[in-house]
């Protein structure tokens, strides 16, 4: 670094994380062996988004800019040899959008120094990045509180000369959750063939846009469970859960070059059929206050998958999200199927589920109390330790939204940001195993579940 022996940034508290309107404050701190002369010295504080058309680009096709902000903390002197501080302040608008990183594009902060040396003389940089968290408060989204709902019917030929009829409903408990929380599926299946069924798979699907000339589309399956097939002539229900693992929050509003969409789908097999639930993912989780009753929630489990998720069909590459979620105090009264489902009055059945994504390494389910997971309001997730090597990895990672700071191979560093997701949920330790079942939870047995009731 020629003369200078340490030249950092550091900001107040060591705060890395920071909400749109709040001030950045840090110093600028400078230790010289021998006196320097400059013509300036200049702190910057940046945020933009820039999107590629290629895979980890390093160049940007399009880019967006949302503040380039300039202080000027020394004007032409001499620093003499020694320790030296200069101080900074920047405030951040308050429609800069949440911090984002993906393979097509990132949305990224810093505040970056530079000291303008005369002529002929080397100038020195540094910079250091840092995380703006933009809630996105699910309460806000209209009808978050109601159910998702969706039907298809399937008409199909087998045995060259015969035909069926397959109708396959699913239902989500509300419509928008947060990370922890825990997303209840209904299923319905009604065969109406003298065929059996294939397997069906429950997915939950991120889709993040990247809005070039040609549009991207980077579609990845971070939690699935596959359930049975159905018997010729039956009707089954299908009761699961999936876990909400760290992630980023839909839509990823101020910034219009990347957008996120979540939705779940479920598919059935041979025959084909396909019925998609659009989700919100977000940070404050829906309010259901009594001035707001509960919707009619689903019982039963479903789970998230590990990095070796097949991706999605390119069909679900339209879809757009909305909804939330809350855990149950009661065991859910059972509802009347529709008079079409139910034609001729065939009793339906349960569908076992033949496999999570959420597994312990021995494949055997593991139960956990349900007050592992927060659900009240403004709730964050706290930080848990980095897993060990051979940990189970829990989710494919699309980039961290507020990830831990880190520099180079270093230990990442805490923030005091009481908002922030945990570090690098591609290697996160919590949870890897499905979530207990609607009964086991409301069981007398569970003694943790019926002690907050």
């Amino acid at each position: 670094m020629g003369k200078l022996q340490e030249f950092d940034i550091t900001f107040t508290n060591n705060k890395v994380v920071y909400g749109p309107g709040e001030s950045i404050s840090g110093n600028v701190k400078v230790r010289t062996g021998h006196s320097l002369q400059y013509k300036a010295i200049k702190v910057y504080c940046q945020g933009s988004c820039g999107i590629s058309n290629k895979m980890n680009e390093a160049s940007w096709a399009l880019e967006e800019q949302y503040f380039n902000s300039t202080l000027s903390v020394a004007d032409k002197g001499t620093l003499g040899a020694g320790e030296h501080s200069f101080p900074f302040q920047f405030l951040i608008p308050v429609a800069a959008p949440t911090s984002f990183e993906g393979p097509f594009g990132k949305v990224t902060y810093r505040v970056r120094v530079a000291i303008d040396t005369p002529r002929f003389s080397k100038d020195y940089k540094a910079q250091r990045p840092f995380y703006l968290l933009n809630l996105l408060n699910l309460n806000e989204v209209p009808d978050i509180e109601q159910p998702s709902y969706a039907v298809t019917t399937k008409k199909f030929s087998y045995l060259l000369v015969k035909t069926g009829t397959l109708m396959l409903k699913t239902r989500s408990d509300l419509r928008g959750y947060i990370p922890g929380q825990v997303i209840k599926l209904a299923t319905e299946i009604h065969n109406k063939s003298g065929k059996d069924t294939g397997y069906v798979l429950a997915s939950l699907i991120q889709k993040v846009t990247y809005k070039t000339k040609r549009p991207l589309f980077d579609l990845r399956t971070i939690a699935e469970v596959e359930g049975a097939g159905v018997k010729a002539g039956k009707h089954a229900e299908w009761r699961e859960q999936i876990i909400v693992p760290p992630l980023p929050q839909s839509a990823l509003a101020g910034c219009s070059l990347i957008h996120i969409d979540y939705f779940i789908q479920v598919s059935l097999k041979s025959p084909d059929a396909v019925v998609t639930l659009p989700i919100y993912i977000g940070n404050i989780a829906v309010n259901l206050s009594p001035s707001r009753p509960m919707p009619p929630t689903p019982d039963r489990r479903i789970t998230p998958v590990p990095p070796s998720a097949a991706g999605v069909t390119p069909s679900a590459a339209g879809v757009t999200p909305s909804a939330a979620g809350v855990t149950p105090s009661a065991p859910p009264v059972e509802e009347e199927l529709e008079e079409g489902l139910c034609a001729g009055g065939m009793a339906s059945e349960e569908l076992p589920t033949k496999s999570h994504s959420q597994q312990d390494p021995s494949g055997q389910s593991v139960t956990m109390s349900p007050s592992a997971f927060s659900h009240a309001p403004r709730a964050a997730l706290s930080p848990s330790p980095r897993p060990d090597a051979s940990a189970p990895l829990f989710c494919v990672s699309t980039g961290a939204t507020i990830p831990f700071f880190t520099e180079g191979n270093v230990t990442p560093i805490p923030t005091s940001c009481s908002l922030i997701l945990p570090p690098e949920y591609s290697s996160w330790d919590y949870p890897h195993e499905p979530p207990p079942t609607y009964e086991e939870s409301c069981s007398s047995t569970n003694s943790t579940f019926n002690s907050r009731q």
